[in-house]
């Protein structure tokens, strides 16, 4: 790196506290020397995902203040693309005018800004063909999805030519999993709000169904995994739809971090284990069950780089 380098100052989209008396306010703040291993981002394009909101608001503060992640001001967001502006020591294979993209594990200084400073290990070179703004949607929900699946033993060997059925099929998580498990030779039943359905035929699911017209309990119990993006309340109907020999089941709105938001860390804990113990009782003998939550890998963003145009269409 330029030992000459001189920080940029930013502008960023903060909040000095939860709820809606601390409106957001964009303001002034430098952008620190990248240490070994990171690089400095101008952020071209960052997402705004579900979980941004549900932050502002507080949620997850318990655990998430364990990480850093909730110091004031705070700057929400984790996806980005944009271009390298400055390269830490230590690493290789960027720099300064590369485009990436990527996304950063939850912290206070988040994606929401003109400047970043990321670990290089958390984004990839972005292909020319998708612009900034398609590429800033997907590596935080496609890095989810790739959990998901390894939380439900999803792979080509355990649903190909098999029926699989994803809850939530409209939203951003939803659509992901649909064209990857597509890909993978699933028959996709996608479960979704009406309006979204023709989305998930053209992500290549062989069944749609309305669920504000059509019951869970009315499917099929034969599926060889499901995925549950859409609402807690239903999961206990999605596990008795598994078959016996079936792959698993995960989902992502598990109550993980409300009970410790609610309970604290140890009656959280304790809450969570019960509950989660409750309802693997419900899959049949062998099949996994996951709860969720994002994890960066460099590998699963390293695929995305290969396969983003697909996805970026149909997220």
């Amino acid at each position: 790196m330029n030992a000459a380098y001189r920080e940029p100052m930013a502008a960023v989209a903060a909040i000095d506290g939860f709820g809606e008396a601390f409106p957001l306010q964009v303001r002034p703040k430098s952008c620190r020397k990248p240490r070994n291993g990171e690089i400095v981002v101008q952020v071209e394009a960052a997402a705004v995902n579900p979980i941004d909101v549900r932050r502002r608001s507080g949620y997850g503060r318990r655990i998430l203040s364990l990480m850093g992640a909730t110091r004031m001001p705070l700057v929400l967001g984790n996806d980005f693309a944009g271009t390298v502006c400055a390269v830490g020591a230590g690493v290789t294979g960027l720099r300064e005018g590369d485009a990436v993209f990527g996304a950063k594990p939850p912290s206070s200084d988040g994606t929401h800004a003109t400047h970043v400073t990321v670990l290089a290990a958390h984004v990839a070179l972005s292909p020319s063909s998708i612009p900034a703004d398609a590429l800033a949607t997907l590596p935080y929900n496609f890095q989810t999805v790739a959990r998901a699946f390894a939380d439900a033993g999803i792979s080509r060997g355990t649903v190909q030519g098999r029926p699989v059925l994803v809850y939530g099929a409209t939203g951003g998580l939803g659509q992901i999993a649909v064209r990857l498990l597509h890909l993978l030779g699933a028959n996709v039943t996608a479960v979704g709000a009406k309006s979204g359905l023709q989305a998930c035929f053209d992500a290549g699911a062989t069944a749609v169904v309305d669920r504000h017209a059509q019951s869970l309990a009315s499917l099929p119990r034969h599926f060889a995994a499901t995925l549950n993006f859409a609402n807690w309340d239903d999961e206990a109907a999605l596990l008795r739809l598994l078959s016996p020999d079936a792959a698993g089941h995960a989902t992502t709105v598990h109550p993980l971090l409300g009970n410790f938001d609610r309970l604290g860390l140890v009656a959280g804990g304790v809450a969570s284990l019960a509950e989660k113990r409750t309802k693997r009782a419900l899959i049949p003998h062998g099949a996994r069950y996951g709860w969720t939550t994002f994890r960066s890998s460099a590998a699963v963003l390293q695929s995305l780089a290969t396969c983003a145009a697909p996805c970026a269409h149909f997220a």
